[in-house]
């Protein structure tokens, strides 16, 4: 099973492909959700929160996702997490996404930073929208993507003193599956 979920997520490694467009460091991946319709208005009303840079998904019938990320208090650095995803359904294909968590209160933050957090499959994430082309010719490939702020189109609210909110960085899935996230947390300095 291990092996089939290495391959998942090779085959998600290989979609996402390379795209400048796209941040791979934190500061970055911050900055996008900071301009990213209302998803910026959790920073300023939020505990906390943690960030996923890049995290590959992948898939055929049972499907499987990782990535690391840093976890923030106050604007300050705590924590280290990853997040991994196990999928049963139907699905095919691969995917990179970024990802970040809202914390409404120190309460979910110590939920969450309690060694082991899980969201059911029923938690739902506010994918946000962003304008992206691509095109391929005889001449080479082109590609752009805007996470401005009069190009996403976001709605989110508090779910059980969380907010998620994904961007999308490449890749090709189809999936109706029924799939659950589960972390781990590690305090820095500790």
């Amino acid at each position: 099973m291990n092996t089939l979920i290495r391959g998942f997520l090779l085959v998600a490694v290989f979609a996402m492909g390379s795209s400048a467009a796209w941040a791979d460091d934190y500061s970055d991946t911050v900055a996008l959700f900071k301009n990213a319709g209302q998803s910026s208005s959790f920073f300023s009303n939020s505990y906390g929160y943690a960030v996923f840079p890049s995290i590959a998904k992948g898939g055929l019938g049972v499907g499987a996702a990782h990535g690391k990320g840093q976890v923030y208090v106050g604007g300050k650095h705590v924590g280290n997490t990853s997040m991994t995803q196990v999928s049963v359904g139907l699905q095919a294909g691969g995917q990179a996404f970024s990802e970040i968590i809202f914390f409404e209160d120190q309460k979910t933050f110590e939920e969450f930073s309690s060694g082991n957090f899980e969201f059911s499959a029923d938690a739902g994430a506010v994918v946000i929208t962003a304008s992206a082309s691509g095109s391929a010719s005889t001449t080479g490939t082109t590609g752009t993507a805007s996470t401005g702020k009069k190009d996403a189109d976001t709605v989110g609210k508090y779910r059980k003193g969380t907010a998620i909110f994904t961007i999308a960085k490449g890749g090709l899935m189809y999936e109706a599956t029924l799939a659950g996230q589960k972390f781990k947390y590690e305090a820095v300095g500790k």
